[in-house]
């Protein structure tokens, strides 16, 4: 039978090891995307990859009035390819920066999906 300090020491090091697990998954989520060989051909499959799990149709998860859509986009002057594609490029506050993980044709397609979709209500 295990006792009560036996069983405790590991729990606490079971714990101590699924946290390090999860802070090493949470501050690496592109790693896995730079590995794979065949990388996204259209701005859509790029913002879809790298995008969409903050900003799912245009929304944006972590900060609600900060989304995609075309109403927000004018209000914080992100209503240009260039001003979305230097956002994407070395990203803002809690926003990443893409510079190292897409090339510079792929961040200017991605900016203009974003306002052509803005444009259409991300429908």
């Amino acid at each position: 039978m295990i006792g009560k300090t036996h069983l405790k020491k590991l729990l606490g090091a079971t714990i101590l090891i699924l946290t390090l697990v999860f802070v090493e998954i949470g501050s690496t989520p592109q790693t896995a995307l730079a590995d794979t060989t065949t990388k996204p051909a259209t701005a859509a499959e790029i913002f879809s990859v790298n995008c969409a799990g903050c900003h799912i149709n245009g929304g944006n998860i972590i900060r609600r009035g900060k989304n995609l859509k075309q109403k927000a986009l004018k209000r914080y002057g992100m209503d240009s390819i260039a001003n979305i594609a230097n956002l994407v490029t070395n990203g803002k506050n809690i926003m990443p920066s893409y510079k190292d993980r897409l090339s510079e044709q792929q961040i200017i397609d991605v900016a203009a999906y974003v306002l052509s979709q803005a444009e259409n209500d991300w429908k």
